[in-house]
């Protein structure tokens, strides 16, 4: 295709746009937009109508181009209810504010000829401005299928140089991570955002492993954990605690108030926090192993009060 019809096909599409979402508009107005002559205009007009387009023009004080009220732009490619999915979808990102997704929602509600509707609110405001950052380049080099290299700091501090073709964006336990083939390990791992630093997207390609789907116990984390069955006894002042970090089937209410709650977590300094972060009103019942750990990590955060 030469160039200049290149041109003008990107210009009929513009000027339907700018259609959708004006009633009328002047050709003076439209020439002054795109740089093109008012004849220019009125011929991009024309080849609109032939094409099937139901554009026409008025003359006199107050005409100008528009387009049928009822008209909407590629009406016949999607239901309604596909419309709707569409625009709710893309609002739901727009929450984790990617690049350019708020340009993409308004300007299909104005295809769509549909109001959008907040139907979603979720406050991520606890990020560093450098997470924000770091999510939009994995989700860019997620799609365009290219490498990234970072440097990753472990649970323990450890730091290592990390290449990944990264896979997916993953939110768990109030955190995001980016799971993605670590070259280093030759494995699928999962990555903190918060952990990751000096991120570089290479202009390396990768091609697409279908490890979504063929792997779907590999969301493993940076060191290998084992899973341990943990009691825990917990008082009735953190019944809210009880109530939002634990489901209910692992939780049994004991006739004094208090709960006694058994999960099976990964063992790693987290789930150490987590415990600790009860403060008095929790107990380690099972494994006999954590509660010495436990016992030992609150002795030494007391010694640091005597």
């Amino acid at each position: 295709m030469l160039n200049g019809d290149y041109m003008q096909v990107n210009r009929l599409f513009e000027i339907i746009y700018v259609l959708l979402g004006k009633k009328i508009v002047t050709a003076k107005e439209l020439a002054e937009r795109f740089e093109v002559s008012q004849r220019t205009i009125y011929r991009d007009v024309d080849v609109l109508s032939l094409a099937g387009i139901p554009i026409y023009t008025e003359k006199g004080k107050g005409g100008g181009i528009s387009l049928l009220p009822e008209f909407v732009f590629n009406k016949s490619l999607l239901s309604e209810a596909e419309q709707n999915e569409i625009l709710s979808a893309l609002h739901g990102l727009s929450i984790v504010k990617t690049t350019d997704t708020e340009g993409v929602l308004k300007k299909l509600s104005t295809i769509f000829n549909k109001s959008t509707t907040n139907w979603l609110e979720v406050d991520f405001s606890g990020w560093s401005y450098q997470d924000g950052e770091k999510f939009n380049d994995f989700k860019n080099s997620i799609i365009e299928q290219r490498l990234v290299e970072f440097d990753y700091y472990s649970t323990f501090g450890e730091k290592t140089k990390r290449r990944i073709e990264p896979i997916q964006l993953y939110f768990k336990s109030r955190a995001w991570y980016i799971k993605g083939f670590c070259l280093n390990r030759h494995a699928v791992r999962l990555f903190k955002l918060s952990r990751v630093k000096n991120l570089i997207v290479t202009n390396e390609h990768f091609k697409k492993r279908d490890l979504l789907c063929s792997n779907p116990n590999s969301d493993i984390s940076e060191h290998e954990r084992q899973d341990i069955r943990l009691k825990l006894k917990i008082t009735q002042e953190m019944t809210y605690r009880v109530m939002d970090e634990f489901d209910e089937h692992d939780v049994e209410v004991q006739p004094d108030g208090s709960f006694i709650v058994t999960v099976i977590w990964p063992e790693d300094d987290w789930v150490y926090g987590t415990i600790l972060s009860y403060g008095e009103h929790i107990e380690v019942l099972e494994p006999v192993h954590v509660r010495g750990i436990i016992k030992n990590k609150a002795l030494e955060t007391v010694k640091k009060y005597l």
